[in-house]
């Protein structure tokens, strides 16, 4: 599963006894440029740190048979790890032990998985790992269409104003495609194969929804789109000036 990550990712081992939920959090830190080491107890953990370097570790507070406490306690004397807590209780007390006991950060299951990426990020910036501490704000990272930045380093969207737009997963990897590719008629089959793994989100008709909502955030006028524009019964087509 790492090996689909892009090399000098952070490496995150997510120690959760909830095997659906460990691959999907394993999923999103892929589709956001992580390298995932799901693994289920603390020997699970002490396993694959023997093996690998691990940058950061989430711990789900309460495994089954053994304390997530317990377990950060024991990773932050031998490793010295960043260290983020998750839990589905909201116990108020749980969350002050487990920011006292050394954790890094705390997050609520069930959690929002743009927040969950972006916290991670910022606890790795903070404690210095190499390919967050100084974000690359080269010229080609950063592409510009209209009034827009898209800041490919920091996966931002920037508007006008200079404030980020909010964007889903889905709905940046679709933009980021289209800026890549810009001036050139794109078939919906292209586009669902970009996709991938996020087809899962949606029913039917997902392209079209994307659309729409990329629209709303990008277009003065979406119903009269000027950058994301339709060409029927071929695809769509991106133009980056107007």
């Amino acid at each position: 599963m790492s090996s689909l990550a892009p090399a000098g990712s952070a490496v995150v081992a997510i120690v959760d006894d909830d095997t659906e939920l460990r691959q999907s959090i394993a999923t999103l830190l892929i589709d956001n440029g992580f390298v995932p080491v799901p693994v289920a107890d603390s020997a699970g953990f002490f396993a694959a740190a023997a093996n690998q370097t691990i940058d950061l570790a989430m711990i789900d507070l309460r495994l089954q048979g053994e304390s997530g406490l317990t377990l950060a306690i024991h990773i932050r004397e031998r490793m010295g790890l960043p260290i983020v807590m998750l839990t589905g209780r909201g116990d108020e007390t749980d969350k002050i032990i487990g920011l006292e006991t050394g954790a890094d950060d705390y997050i609520m299951k069930p959690f929002n998985p743009r927040e969950l990426v972006a916290r991670l990020r910022a606890v790795l910036r903070r404690t210095g790992h190499a390919s967050l501490s100084l974000p690359d704000r080269s010229q080609n990272q950063i592409r510009t269409f209209g009034r827009f930045r898209l800041d490919q380093s920091r996966r931002e969207l920037i508007g006008p104003d200079g404030n980020e737009i909010p964007l889903t997963n889905a709905e940046y990897r679709m933009l980021e495609y289209f800026v890549r590719n810009p001036d050139r008629v794109i078939p919906r089959t292209d586009l669902l194969r970009e996709l991938g793994s996020d087809l899962s989100q949606y029913m039917d008709r997902t392209i079209d929804v994307l659309i729409m909502r990329l629209r709303r955030k990008i277009e003065p006028v979406p119903a009269k789109p000027v950058h994301l524009q339709t060409r029927r019964g071929h695809g769509y087509i991106f133009v980056t000036t107007t």
